[in-house]
């Protein structure tokens, strides 16, 4: 026993000497109420000595349990408490692997055992523990949602990828390049300015051999540079072509150098730079300009091909069906009005395919009289399923005269002839791109305008849903006729960001009478999918509205473009907010849309010029468009219409 006392010593500055074991034990357990660790050790005559330490003097694992703690069954004993951060264990391990409190020898003494800590200490050990696992478990629970945005940023990026850009693409690159990763195609580019600013200098000069030298050398370096827009894309020879350039300089530079001369010819450079891009730029909007507005020969194919089988086969006889539910204020009503038969047929296509019930929705179309017989014969033999669809003829609508319409009116002004169909001037490009836009003639077109004639075109209907050609429906729109507009006349999708899109945007507030009586802050909403109370519209005389500022603005002093500032004027307060789920707008010009928006929202419209149908479309967003015409229809096959 004595031996095995001994083996649980351990050196301290205080002892305490005894005859025997068991005398010591009774010292031991005196001493052992003071705050202290003890050790006991015998010499060869069998005497057994004890001494003790004060707490302080230990290292902090070391922890000592109270003697008094309830458990008088056994002798105290010690116990070394090991940290869970110096062992060689893992946590995890400790809590698999538990020490085992009766694994100790029947024989050994309860002193060669380590006593355990005191409740309060023992509390304190489980809420710091506690605290780890609390903590581990958060920094888990970080790193794993870390890497799922990382994975869904991927992921993002990857759908925003488009072949046929040209450039480099990695989604999973960091969006920070190297910034010499075309530090030499930036050195060929300046070393071609540079070269033609001593080759104008040689040439005042007659120093024709240098002069012919810098111009070779910079057609060589701009076809070994072609088309990249990176150092991985140039030519293999450019590099050769930069050395030989450099050489070249350093020869102009020793005989042409004057810092004056030189300075006076890149101005001179830089001007005539500014001046070509200012002009390109005009070139540029005119073109595009052209070309949304020039019909493509497929499209112009179709409607030919329409109206030609129209008569030939005697369509022009045949009467509307579904008559009765033309005027039923209970049915979904849509008003479109539109001279496109193939965008008209994807608005009605798109909008039947996501109704839960189509038989319920009615489509009134309104067409001008060079396009009524291809689309209604496009309605005929390719009927909506389910869905009852008028087409009409703007021109039947008798009611519709100068006298009536403010728009009709102001087409008979020689000064607005002149303005819209510049009689006189055969050129519009010295006009700059700014007002080129604004001198298209479809914003006087009364198709485009009859929006603003709702309740007399359908007077019978309560509610109706006015949809743009433009458009592609991705969900059921019957919600829209039981949203409560709250006493207001249209309901819309505002477009307002931070400041754009707000009616300074639209509107000449320099003019007294605009700035009397709008807030320039005010949000601007778009048209192009608006669910309008015609019921309320009566009541408020809202086309009366339309008609006053539409007659004040004949000198266009107000606004210059289109139907949207009247609309925004017309419906000044009158406009209750959608969800902007319901509509969103921006193919027709912004190829940085969120793609997640785009998938989500209820209708999608390509508002801008860059149209679905046509070479200018956007490509990422045209095949929101394309899924849904009949590209086996034998009319399109015929005008080689496909995807």
């Amino acid at each position: 026993m004595l031996q095995q006392v001994e083996e649980i010593s351990v050196n301290i500055n205080r002892c305490v000497i005894a005859s025997n074991a068991k005398t010591a034990r009774k010292k031991v357990y005196l001493l052992s109420l003071e705050p202290a660790l003890f050790q006991m050790k015998s010499n060869n005559l069998g005497a057994v000595r004890s001494s003790r330490v004060k707490m302080g003097d230990l290292s902090a694992s070391w922890v000592l349990e109270n003697p008094i703690d309830g458990r008088h069954d056994h002798p105290k004993s010690f116990q070394m408490v090991e940290d869970p951060f110096q062992s060689g264990m893992t946590f995890e391990e400790k809590t698999e692997h538990p020490p085992d409190d009766h694994q100790a020898g029947e024989g050994e003494l309860p002193y060669s055992r380590l006593s355990s800590m005191s409740p309060v200490k023992l509390k304190r050990r489980e809420m710091r523990q506690e605290r780890r696992n609390l903590r581990t478990a958060e920094l888990i629970g970080k790193d794993k949602e870390a890497n799922n945005q990382m994975a869904a940023a991927a992921i993002e990026r990857s759908k925003g990828f488009d072949p046929i850009v040209k450039g480099k693409y990695s989604i999973w690159r960091s969006d920070y390049e190297s910034p010499n990763s075309d530090s030499t195609l930036k050195l060929m580019l300046d070393q071609i300015i540079m070269a033609k600013a001593y080759a104008n200098i040689a040439k005042s000069k007659n120093e024709s051999d240098l002069y012919n030298s810098l111009m070779k050398h910079s057609k060589l370096s701009q076809h070994a540079i072609g088309e990249a827009t990176s150092d991985v894309e140039l030519h293999s020879s450019a590099l050769n072509r930069a050395k030989s350039m450099g050489r070249v300089l350093s020869i102009a530079k020793d005989k042409l150098y004057d810092c004056l001369t030189v300075e006076r010819k890149l101005r001179a450079m830089l001007q005539s730079t500014e001046e070509n891009v200012s002009d390109l730029k005009k070139k540029s909007a005119f073109l595009t300009q052209l070309a949304a507005k020039t019909v493509p020969k497929p499209l112009h194919c179709l409607p030919l091909q329409l109206a030609s089988d129209y008569f030939l086969l005697g369509y022009h006889s045949r009467e509307d069906v579904n008559k009765e539910k033309l005027q039923d204020p209970s049915l979904y009503h849509y008003a479109i009005f539109s001279d496109n038969v193939l965008a008209t047929s994807v608005v009605v296509n798109s909008t039947v395919l996501h109704a839960k019930e189509p038989n319920k929705h009615v489509f009134h179309v309104v067409t001008d009289k060079l396009n009524y017989a291809a689309m209604r014969m496009w309605f005929l033999v390719n009927p909506p399923v389910g869905a009852t669809i008028q087409v009409e003829n703007i021109d039947d609508f008798k009611w519709l005269n100068s006298s009536s319409c403010s728009v009709l009116r102001q087409l008979e002004s020689a000064r607005l002839q002149e303005y819209y169909f510049k009689a006189n001037h055969p050129s519009s490009l010295s006009l700059g791109s700014d007002h080129l836009k604004y001198r298209n003639p479809k914003y006087l077109s009364l198709l485009n305008h009859l929006r603003f004639y709702l309740p007399d075109v359908y007077p019978k209907l309560d509610k109706i849903l006015f949809l743009d050609d433009d458009i592609v429906v991705q969900k059921d729109l019957t919600p829209l006729w039981s949203i409560d507009l709250q006493g207001m006349v249209n309901g819309a999708v505002e477009t307002c960001k931070e400041s754009f899109h707000r009616y300074d945007k639209y509107l000449n507030f320099s003019n007294p009478i605009i700035y009397a009586n709008f807030d320039p802050n005010a949000c601007g909403w778009a048209f192009g999918m608006n669910i309008f109370d015609l019921k309320e519209w009566r009541k408020r005389n809202i086309t009366g509205i339309y008609h006053r500022w539409q007659d004040m603005n004949e000198d266009r002093t107000l606004w210059k473009l289109g139907t949207l500032p009247p609309g925004l004027i017309t419906f000044y307060n009158l406009t209750h907010p959608l969800d902007r789920g319901w509509h969103a707008l921006g193919l027709g010009y912004d190829p940085a849309l969120n793609q997640t928006a785009i998938e989500n929202a209820a209708v999608i419209h390509y508002n801008g010029n860059y149209k679905p149908w046509l070479d200018l479309a956007i490509s990422k967003y045209k095949a929101y468009w394309s899924k849904y015409v009949m590209f086996d229809n034998p009319y399109l096959r015929l005008c080689s219409i496909s995807e």
